[in-house]
């Protein structure tokens, strides 16, 4: 069981002073003859889910067990969802065999139209 004062600190290493009165109550709980259960439902009952380091899966902690995993899978659905965009667009963005030879056409006239239309200016005047 974890020191209520204390973070990541068992009753039985913690000094505080609440942790002292807790291991006495415990001791007291074990002498009268209660079950580890019981002993940990009053903890429970008294300090919450925090006195346990493993909290119960309830309504109430959910979030804690799941949220993780939740996170974590819509990580990962933007991630594939962003590539799958990527990819679509580098698809889109090649040219097909026609576009590529009207592509080589309009390249090939054009150097030669603006060669020639500059030729005419300098010859006429």
């Amino acid at each position: 069981m974890r020191c209520p004062k204390c973070q990541n600190q068992d009753l039985a290493d913690s000094n505080a002073p609440i942790a002292a009165d807790l291991r006495k109550q415990i001791y007291a709980q074990l002498n009268q003859g209660k079950s580890d259960k019981e002993i940990v439902d009053y903890m429970v009952d008294r300090y919450g889910e925090f006195v346990l380091y493993r909290p119960r899966v309830s309504s109430l902690t959910y979030v804690l067990w799941f949220g993780p995993a939740a996170i974590l899978l819509f990580g990962a659905i933007i991630v594939v969802v962003i590539l799958r965009k990527r990819t679509n667009r580098e698809d889109d963005a090649k040219l097909s065999s026609e576009q590529q030879e009207k592509l080589k056409q309009l390249l090939n006239t054009t150097p030669n139209a603006s060669a020639h239309s500059s030729n005419e200016k300098e010859n006429n005047h």
